[in-house]
């Protein structure tokens, strides 16, 4: 999905969205892998297979649904994003932005990134859940890169504070009312889809990341690029390479998003109630 009319493609894409949905939603949550059971909780929802949205690229991977459900939670209308896209699949970092740009233009103003991600700070275990500080971007590319449209943002925007402060407090302060345990760190974006190696971790960790993962940094510069405020969310689905030194795969992350399923649901909807 190259520069020329990428603002047509995802205006066309908001347009069919704000044609079914009623009343536009406040806020997106875009539901990594093994995670997207959040968006079933949803009442009243409308449901659009990505398949059935013009322009939207269709994720392959096991764990990510496919599908855009509308619907009210905790007495807010939200926006829940079943399955993305990932560079890794072949798709450029502009066609990984594109759902989080499309709820940009639909009128969101808050969105909520979550994903299954790698632990790389050894005080981290299983089932852990991250609430993002900030993010490296280590996957080689930009989703901004290319011609800029000055309709969707700055040709230098800043990226001070990707993941909002308020945000964090209010995810923080749904954690204490619900009575759950979360950290906080920061998340590195790799290209994938092998897994990191020892060494890689090692060095994520020197060079300060807590933990690691395959999407998620591309939405999050985008997002901030329309300005909308954004919060980051990793559920720490596995140990990384050499933590401890012992093999895993992906059915390893979906077994440990189906064992905190609760836990995360409880989470969003507490921090969808204080929106």
């Amino acid at each position: 999905m190259g520069s020329a009319g990428t603002f047509e493609r995802v205006d066309a894409a908001a347009e069919v969205i704000r044609r079914h949905c009623g009343d536009v939603p406040k806020a997106a949550l875009v539901l990594g892998s093994g995670l997207g059971d959040f968006a079933d909780t949803l009442a009243g929802a409308v449901t659009m297979p990505y398949a059935e949205l013009p322009h939207w690229p269709a994720s392959k991977v096991v764990g990510h649904a496919g599908r855009l459900v509308i619907g009210t939670v905790a007495g807010k209308r939200v926006a829940a994003l079943a399955g993305r896209v990932h560079a890794y699949e072949g798709h450029p970092l502009s066609t990984v932005a594109f759902a989080a740009r499309v709820m940009g233009r639909l009128g969101v103003k808050e969105i909520v990134l979550t994903n299954a991600a790698g632990g790389v700070n050894t005080g981290f275990t299983r089932g852990a859940l991250m609430i993002i500080d900030d993010h490296i971007n280590l996957l080689g590319a930009n989703p901004l890169a290319g011609e800029n449209d000055d309709r969707f943002g700055p040709r230098f925007p800043d990226m001070t504070e990707v993941y909002s402060k308020r945000l964090r407090r209010i995810a923080d302060e749904a954690a204490v009312a619900k009575g759950l345990a979360v950290t906080h760190g920061v998340y590195a974006g790799l290209l994938g889809p092998s897994y990191e190696t020892p060494a890689e971790i090692r060095y994520l960790r020197t060079i300060g990341a807590d933990a690691v993962g395959m999407s998620t940094v591309p939405e999050a510069i985008a997002a901030r690029h329309m300005g909308l405020e954004v919060l980051g969310l990793s559920c720490i689905t596995n140990m990384a390479a050499g933590v401890p030194l012992e093999p895993f795969n992906h059915d390893d992350v979906l077994e440990t998003t189906r064992r905190v399923r609760g836990t995360f649901i409880a989470l969003l909807e507490g921090i969808v109630e204080r929106l």
